[in-house]
């Protein structure tokens, strides 16, 4: 089987599930370009829990973790079936201390992008949350125990966002801040130039850092996908672009 790629996606404003958009396109246009996986590994950034936790539900509910938004999006249906078989495989690489958890479902990280992506919900997708207890360097060695995942067909989708204050956001802005602008560009660098413990050690970009990432839940996807990439793995970004202020949404796939 060939080994599947793994993504990270800047998801933005719950918005673009509904609205056609240059970000929204690229993902229909990634969705045909990636191979058909077996079954979809989605880590998001909505769901920030003590301790790490993986859905195994055969059928998991649309979570509509959003607020204030038109009613439209609110009626967005999209129910792929979920994946029990590779839900206990991620339990069991990962090891001990991974709760099984179907309290939660699919909430809009995964399936504004997804159902863009693969829009007759035909892929199997299980959920694993973003443990808030962990230090970067766990997240991304988590990322590392589910490599093997890629052998076995599964998509690795990590949905969050490089630079996300939402304290800092401006509606009527086009582009980013400059900090904004200059953490992402940090972040792209350390990835294409393989220095993975620059983007492990975010913080180290100083004042940008404290501005772009003020609580690391969004950011935190990226280090697990970062993990599960290869030295092999060729890079390719997209959508690179910051918007409102203090939000990016620029994605990285390996493969």
């Amino acid at each position: 089987m060939k080994q599947m790629p793994v993504l990270f996606v800047g998801h933005g404003s719950p918005m673009n599930a509904i609205e056609d958009n240059p970000f929204s396109r690229q993902w229909e246009k990634l969705g045909e370009a990636l191979p058909r996986p077996e079954a979809i590994l989605s880590i998001s950034a909505h769901w920030y829990t003590a301790g790490l936790r993986v859905t195994d539900d055969p059928v998991p509910r649309m979570v509509y973790d959003m607020y204030g938004f038109p009613d439209e999006l609110y009626q967005v249906d999209y129910h792929p079936q979920g994946s029990p078989r590779f839900a206990a495989l991620t339990r069991e690489l990962i090891g001990g201390g991974v709760k099984i958890d179907n309290t939660w479902g699919l909430d809009h990280g995964s399936w504004s992008v997804l159902r863009r992506m693969f829009p007759k919900a035909e892929i199997p997708v299980f959920q694993m949350s973003v443990d808030r207890l962990a230090p970067p360097k766990g997240w991304y060695e988590t990322g590392r125990a589910l490599r093997t995942l890629r052998e076995q067909g599964v998509l690795i989708f990590g949905s969050g966002n490089v630079v996300h204050n939402l304290g800092r956001v401006d509606w009527s802005m086009d582009g980013g801040y400059p900090w904004a602008e200059e953490f992402d560009g940090y972040i792209k660098k350390g990835i294409l130039n393989r220095r993975a413990e620059d983007v492990i050690g975010y913080e180290s970009a100083g004042e940008a850092a404290r501005l772009a990432v003020p609580r690391p839940d969004h950011f935190a996807p990226l280090l697990y996908v970062l993990g599960a990439s290869r030295e092999e793995d060729t890079v390719t970004v997209s959508n690179e672009a910051c918007v409102l202020g203090g939000l990016s949404m620029t994605s990285y796939l390996f493969a």
